[in-house]
């Protein structure tokens, strides 16, 4: 086994960071590895911003509520983007692009793209013996990220992504079997590989060193989505001239 592989496969999130900035030269390396990802048909329609203000972190952290929205080496936020594709057009050209600008296949060409840019930023960073975690909190007030971020029309908020120097050693949280996520030639039933995964879970959540619980899997996926959960988005992705088609 290689170690990219090794890399991968021995991820976990981390969340409680050492007070130790990243330094330019290793931004700078995160972001041309994730500009050397895949993209779809070229565009590369993402941006990365990077959180360097204090006050705007700590306004960041009040949508998010997670403290490693301010304690972290550095805080990357993903954008989609399409705003570029219309710099050059001539108005009459921009009214052409925008049933294809506005329609839900570029809305998830943008996503796909910035979510490939960004593993790419976080298997380097893991990658150089720095941690990070994913940050979907960020769309909990999405339009008040959108106002700090001064996002233009064709722009908005994928995910945010804190990196830094680990201050913990966390377990390697189990993932669903290969035989729950590989099916050859069409779909095929896996509840009974579900129900192996539950039981797994209910033995890791009872076993590990913090926050022990009595939980499974299908359990919280069941609270997840009994609970409405970011419903102002759908409104703010038309307000923002996307998935309207």
């Amino acid at each position: 086994m290689n170690t990219t592989i090794e890399t991968i496969l021995n991820h976990r999130s981390i969340r409680t960071f050492k007070e130790e900035a990243l330094s330019e030269d290793t931004v700078h390396t995160l972001v041309e590895a994730a500009r050397r990802a895949s993209t779809s048909s070229y565009m590369m329609a993402y941006s990365i911003i990077g959180i360097t203000d204090p006050k705007k972190k700590e306004q960041l952290h009040e949508v998010s509520g997670h403290p490693h929205v301010l304690t972290n080496g550095h805080l990357f936020i993903i954008c989609a983007d399409y705003h570029r594709m219309t710099y050059e057009a001539a108005d009459e050209v921009k009214e052409e692009m925008k049933p294809n600008l506005e329609n839900s296949e570029h809305l998830m060409t943008a996503a796909i793209d910035g979510a490939l840019a960004a593993q790419n930023m976080a298997i380097a960073a893991e990658s150089m013996g720095l941690g990070m975690c994913y940050l979907g909190s960020l769309r909990n007030d999405i339009s008040k990220v959108d106002e700090l971020l001064n996002l233009p029309e064709y722009v908005f908020p994928l995910f945010g992504i804190a990196v830094g120097v680990p201050a913990e050693d966390p377990e390697k949280k189990p993932r669903l079997p290969h035989a729950a996520v590989y099916f050859e030639n069409e779909y095929r039933d896996h509840e009974r590989e579900i129900r192996t995964f539950n039981e797994n879970i209910r033995t890791y959540y009872a076993s590990r060193s913090s926050n022990r619980r009595i939980d499974t899997w299908s359990d919280q996926m069941q609270r997840r989505f009994r609970t409405p959960i970011r419903m102002d988005v759908t409104d703010y992705l038309h307000r923002k001239g996307f998935n309207k088609r």
